[in-house]
């Protein structure tokens, strides 16, 4: 994989996050009844982040749960070892509330709905809403996000990668090709 450009800096990403956050108050009418669910690992830094900036606007704490996607896939078959124990924690009831699944990436959008079969196996929202930081195109299945940091038009041989300091010690967002051999 060789690293093409910086596609967000720290300061981007922040901002694209303060915008999401505003978006879910407004068209929720507030936050009573929202459940923020990061989708393992890169979304749930990003849930979090989001549930700061709604403390920070409106005085209020949301729940923050997260959901690991991997018994939910549909290329399990596809995986060389099968996946063990699903690694899930959702802090409230969800039945009746309005859940926002909060992610990184979204690519073809299966793991946006392995995420929600995953959702509806646990309770029945009022409904479902989907943050993503980065929307790249190329989807697979009739998902679209309902908050979208930031438009990124790729060709099916890059990688967007979210960088957060969790895992990678710093924020932003990169854009690698996988067709040319080279450093990260």
């Amino acid at each position: 994989m060789q690293f093409k450009a910086e596609i967000m800096d720290e300061s981007a990403v922040e901002r694209s996050l303060l915008r999401i956050t505003h978006e879910i108050i407004e068209r929720n009418h507030g936050t009573d009844g929202v459940v923020l669910l990061g989708i393992k690992r890169r979304g749930v830094p990003l849930a979090k982040k989001i549930a700061e900036n709604i403390k920070k606007f409106e005085g209020v704490d949301v729940p923050v749960g997260y959901i690991d996607i991997t018994l939910y896939r549909d290329d399990l078959s596809e995986q060389t070892e099968m996946p063990s124990a699903s690694d899930t924690n959702i802090p409230c009831e969800i039945t009746g509330k309005r859940v926002v699944i909060v992610d990184d990436v979204i690519y073809t959008g299966r793991t946006v709905r392995a995420a929600i079969e995953g959702v509806f196996e646990i309770g029945r929202p009022a409904y479902i809403q989907l943050a993503v930081l980065v929307d790249r195109g190329h989807r697979e299945l009739p998902i679209r996000p309902d908050f979208v940091g930031k438009n990124i038009p790729t060709s099916r041989t890059e990688v967007v990668a979210v960088c957060v300091p969790e895992f990678d010690g710093f924020t932003g967002v990169r854009l690698y090709d996988t067709s040319v051999k080279g450093k990260k």
